[in-house]
């Protein structure tokens, strides 16, 4: 269970949520109110210099105690392969789980269609 925060938090199944760009400060609030596992869907540098960068974010996870993993991938279009790799992935990583890219959206996408790989297996 997820405790209160202030954090832009969506549950999209018990156990998994998204957030849209999350910076180095928002993993400490994560691991507070339970979260184990973090993955940032976003690549560095997409929108310009201005994102918290992948490095910065991934010590502060790991400051905080969280598994975190760098799972970049395009907002509009991912491969095949990429969906199957991040469905091996999400059933590697502890729960509660989160997912963030720039808005949230493309790792619900992702999300989803990594479940449909799973349901096929």
């Amino acid at each position: 269970m997820i405790g209160p925060t202030t954090l832009p938090l969506r549950e999209i199944v018990p156990g998994v949520h998204v957030a849209p760009q999350l910076d180095a400060a928002a993993m400490t609030e994560a691991a507070r109110i339970g979260f184990r596992a973090v993955v940032n869907n976003r690549p560095d540098f997409e929108h310009g210099p201005d994102q918290p960068t992948n490095a910065s974010v991934a010590a502060a996870a790991e400051a905080a105690g969280l598994v975190y993993r760098f799972f970049p991938v395009d907002g509009r279009w991912q491969t095949p392969q990429q969906v199957e790799d991040f469905a091996r992935l999400l059933g590697e990583l502890p729960r509660p789980l989160l997912l963030f890219c720039r808005s949230g959206a493309r790792s619900t996408r992702l999300f989803a269609a990594a479940q449909a790989v799973v349901g096929r297996g």
